[in-house]
């Protein structure tokens, strides 16, 4: 049975080897036009389920970098200082 894949890989992912996010396909038996569109419909959700996989790692990800790199900084004055020059600061 073949599989619809795909691999992340990042310098700053502290994995030591790559994430990698598979989803079976089934086999197309036949070149009967039925068959052929079955399988593509199967290939367009495996392709959907395979990027919501793909969005939920990514999002957790980029959740985690916001968290370790947000260490010492003060959300709420973050928010209320939003798009203003603050003095006093390089």
């Amino acid at each position: 049975m073949p599989n619809l894949a795909a691999t992340y890989t990042s310098p700053s992912y502290s994995s030591s080897s790559p994430k990698i996010f598979i989803h079976p396909l089934p086999t197309l038996r036949t070149s009967i036009a039925s068959d052929r569109t079955a399988y593509l419909s199967t290939l367009r959700s495996s392709i959907t389920l395979l990027q919501t996989s793909i969005n939920a790692f990514l999002t957790q990800r980029m959740e985690e970098d916001n968290t370790a790199s947000a260490k010492g900084v003060d959300e709420a004055k973050e928010e209320e200082n939003y798009g203003e020059e603050i003095s006093g600061q390089d």
